[in-house]
């Protein structure tokens, strides 16, 4: 693969007028590269379930009024089919799944529909959608077949996941590869997957997840419980990924040689310990936050994973531009602004603008 240089796209001009299809669009980070995109102008259909009650971002963002946003499971593969053909759109995001580890546990069969069978729909909507010509399939680090050795995940290593979740996203990686051989590579559409780690940032109401916890615990007053304090993840800030996302479908849209698989995470500097960034979010939060650990086992999850970044890195000159600390920190100041009822949408809006910026400066 041709390296192509840093690319010049964070102002996201690319992205003005562009038909973009999103799937997953309610979702944590489907919310904010919603967000992005309508920023760029570009002209956003949305394809997802309704969001739970406790998934507050889509929301509280009103996004629904500046994008065409359709409520359907991913798992209706003529309801969705129908709905991009409707659309016609040039670049196709697919990032809607089942995403818990633990939620997978209670419930393979629906991790496995919507994560593989999910992704078969998606890529058969493209096949039959002409306008196509660029589809980025957003997975996960834990696609690979987790050694807990000391060093990176490349994006040549194995890829078995152990659980339900991570296991039924290596098969989406495979189902991805399948279809750019068989159908998509010879109809003109480029084709990549994108392998990110723990993300973080405001907005995030999921169960399960730590800093969704930490919050949920501070506005209590009450202790934050840390469930695997000593498991070390590669935590990034959710802009992060999503600048890559854009940064690839773009790459290849403009240039097929570009596509490929990649990872898309912090430095070994950032990879820490869930502990670790509790004590980060407590000191960005302030007061008396504190937390405890309150490990009590529970089903398996990976205790050491970090991503090998060369690849992307070398290919465009991405790097990441927040630290941990201050992913944090950014973090933290969102959700103290959405308890003092403030306007959520500005404010989501100027933490975009400032990563842009600053991606703008490097």
């Amino acid at each position: 693969m041709e390296s192509v240089g840093v690319r010049d796209m964070n102002n996201l001009a690319f992205f003005k007028g562009k038909k973009v299809f999103l799937t997953g669009h309610t979702g944590f980070k489907g919310s904010w590269l919603s967000r992005i995109l309508i920023l760029s102008g570009a002209e956003v259909t949305g394809y997802a379930l309704e969001a739970p009650v406790e998934a507050k971002l889509f929301d509280t963002l009103h996004l629904g009024k500046n994008m065409h946003s359709v409520i359907g499971d991913i798992r209706d593969r003529e309801k969705l089919i129908r709905t991009m053909q409707e659309a016609q759109p040039e670049i196709v995001f697919h990032l809607a799944a089942q995403p818990i580890v633990r939620e997978s546990y209670k419930d393979p069969v629906g991790t496995y529909e919507t994560n593989v069978m999910g992704t078969v729909n998606i890529l058969e909507a493209v096949r039959q959608t002409k306008s196509v010509k660029s589809f980025l399939n957003v997975t996960t680090d834990k696609v690979y077949k987790n050694n807990e050795w000391e060093w990176g995940y490349r994006e040549i290593d194995e890829l078995d996941g152990y659980d339900p979740y991570s296991n039924s996203k290596s098969c989406s990686e495979l189902v991805t590869h399948s279809y750019e051989k068989s159908f998509l590579k010879e109809a003109g559409v480029a084709v990549s997957t994108a392998r990110a780690g723990n993300v973080i940032g405001g907005g995030d109401f999921a169960p399960d997840r730590i800093i969704p916890d930490c919050v949920r615990a501070v506005a209590k007053g009450e202790k934050i419980a840390v469930r695997n304090p000593h498991s070390t993840r590669p935590y990034q800030h959710v802009l992060e990924p999503l600048g890559a996302y854009l940064m690839i479908a773009q790459a290849q849209y403009e240039n097929p040689a570009c596509v490929g698989s990649y990872n898309v995470g912090p430095g070994d500097e950032d990879c820490i310990t869930t502990g670790q960034l509790a004590d980060l979010f407590c000191n960005s939060w302030g007061g008396e936050a504190a937390w405890e650990n309150l490990y009590q086992g529970g089903p398996h999850e990976a205790n050491f994973l970090k991503l090998d970044c060369s690849k992307i890195r070398t290919a465009f000159g991405w790097k990441p531009h927040w630290q941990v600390a201050q992913a944090v920190k950014e973090t933290a100041v969102w959700y103290q602004a959405w308890l003092e009822g403030k306007d959520m949408e500005a404010f989501t809006d100027e933490q975009i603008r400032k990563y842009f910026t600053l991606q703008e400066r490097k």
